[in-house]
């Protein structure tokens, strides 16, 4: 595997992937999707900011898929 250099947002990415992961991993499922707390869930929310914020390199502005 290459070495890559992280920017912030890449490093806040996978801090809370892994909490995420982490946090999956408690409630027993392999998804957020199939977690009852899905739409109240803060670390989820957390999560998918971050992964904007990556994407975007936290410049904000909205996305055109």
């Amino acid at each position: 595997m290459s070495e890559q250099v992280l920017d912030e947002w890449a490093i806040a990415l996978q801090q809370k992937k892994s909490e995420l992961e982490a946090c999956q991993k408690e409630q027993q499922v392999s998804s957020c999707l199939k977690c009852e707390k899905l739409l109240s869930c803060e670390l989820r929310e957390t999560y998918v900011k971050a992964v904007y914020d990556s994407m975007n390199k936290g410049t904000g502005g909205g996305f055109e898929f």
